[in-house]
Parts: C-alpha cells; sequence; structure tokens
C-alpha cells in the first residue's frame, strides 16, 4: 500500500476494516430516560474541568436506548451528564457513559472524546414502571425507576433543553504514554425531532463499585424524572480549548 493510500483512506482504526463508518450518525426512535437530581457541589468541582464552570449541585444520570443507528446497530447507553457554562454559555458536560457495544465505544471515544466503558446497561417498561439498570461486570451500579408515561411534556421545551452545547474532554495517549491530544470538545445535535415526552414519579439508587464510580456524586435528592422518544443526528464536534497549548 502506498503512502498516498495510507493517507486518503485512514480515519479509523483498524486501517483495513475500521471499528466504525464515517459520519455523521443518525439516531431513530432514540430514548432516554433522565433522572435529574441534587449532588455534592464540592464533589461535581472536582470532576468538571476548567475552563467549564459548575455553580449547582445538579447531575442528570441518563439511560438511553438506541434501536436504529446508523453504523452502530442497536444498542443502549447510560451515563452522568453535568450542567455547567462556558464563556457565559449554558451547556452539558458529559462526565461517563456506559454501554454494551463495541463500535459506538471506539467511535466515541476516539472522535469526540466520549467517557464511554463497556458494561450493560438496560432501558425497559415493566407494568406500570419505565426501569433503567446499569450492571458493571455482573455488579448493579445504578437502578432509576420512573412512573410509566405519567404526564405529558411539552415538545418545544424539550427539544429546547436537547439543543444546549455539549462539552467532552478528549484525551489520546501518545507512544511514550504522555497525553498526544487533551482538548475540551463542544458539540451540538441536530435534525432533532423530539415524538413524545413524559415526566413521572421517579427514584434512582447508585450502588459504589472501584471501576464505575457513578456514586462518587451522591444522590442528595431527586428533582425529576423525563421519558423523551427522539430522532436525532449526531454531528462532527469542535476542539473549544487546547490544554497542551
Amino acid at each position: 500500500m502506498k503512502r498516498s493510500d495510507v493517507k486518503k483512506n485512514a480515519f479509523a482504526m483498524p486501517l483495513m476494516s475500521p471499528a466504525y463508518p464515517r459520519g455523521p450518525y443518525r439516531f431513530i426512535n432514540r430514548e432516554f430516560l433522565v433522572i435529574t437530581y441534587e449532588s455534592d457541589l464540592d464533589k461535581l468541582k472536582e470532576v468538571v474541568p476548567e475552563p467549564l464552570e459548575v455553580a449547582e449541585p445538579i447531575v442528570k444520570f441518563e439511560f438511553i436506548r438506541m434501536p436504529d443507528s446508523t453504523g452502530f446497530g442497536d444498542y443502549t447507553e447510560s451515563g452522568q451528564v453535568i450542567p455547567v457554562t462556558y464563556k457565559g454559555k449554558k451547556g452539558v458536560y458529559v462526565h461517563a457513559m456506559y454501554l454494551d457495544d463495541e463500535a459506538p465505544i471506539a467511535a466515541g471515544r476516539e472522535i469526540w472524546g466520549f467517557p464511554k466503558k463497556l458494561a450493560n446497561p438496560s432501558l425497559r417498561v415493566v407494568d406500570e414502571t419505565l426501569i433503567g439498570k446499569l450492571d458493571y461486570e455482573t455488579c448493579q451500579v445504578a437502578l432509576a425507576t420512573m412512573g410509566y408515561k405519567y404526564q405529558e411534556l411539552n415538545r418545544k421545551d424539550v427539544l429546547k433543553s436537547l439543543m444546549v452545547p455539549n462539552y467532552l474532554l478528549k484525551v489520546i495517549p501518545h507512544v511514550d504514554g504522555r497525553a498526544r491530544v487533551c482538548e475540551l470538545v463542544e458539540y451540538y445535535l441536530e435534525n432533532v425531532t423530539v415524538k413524545g415526552a413524559w415526566s413521572g414519579p421517579a427514584e434512582l439508587s447508585l450502588t459504589p463499585h472501584a471501576l464505575a464510580p457513578v456514586a462518587h456524586l451522591p444522590v442528595r435528592k431527586v428533582i425529576s424524572g423525563t421519558h423523551i422518544l427522539t430522532d436525532l443526528t449526531l454531528p462532527y464536534g469542535r476542539v473549544v480549548f487546547d490544554y497542551l497549548k
């Protein structure tokens, strides 16, 4: 293979059979269960990197079913998102993500810097309850429950909440172990259609685990539960801060 061919074809690992296709990526019937809760402000400040700022002790624990995803197939994801500001602009910082599919783990980490680890999340309806579970190596580390479609929400308000900037800390090591890439990445969801949105009574419990430390951001009080059904596109992002410069 000529050097020009390598340069032309290289966009993901491995070169001859990339773990994922080129983006952007379209998601159909992407379903969210989001538990918003009050946590410990000092602990949030420990994990949110500057120049992002956190002012309120709020965390959003998400369970996401993605049955129809471009290049990624059918998978489930779970994790914690923290409301932040960047240069006075309100957004969210993606703190931790756990999912059950290799392709979106590889793409998420390599392209944007999503903090993804392999685990076993699930989201399903059992009788009148929407249930989200996160198991990490056979240990249940998170359990969320919500009354199924108790009250319909205003779709325009929900759409507005999904259109805020998302921030990620992308880290890629050099061959000598030092950080070769250490960047703050920003992206916005695109072509979002809210097909349904509901609220209901909700609870969340977190269990300490050495390698899936979701309980490091403890639940002080559950504020709300939201159930959302959407179609959306995940585009490429942009670097807004380079920690190595």
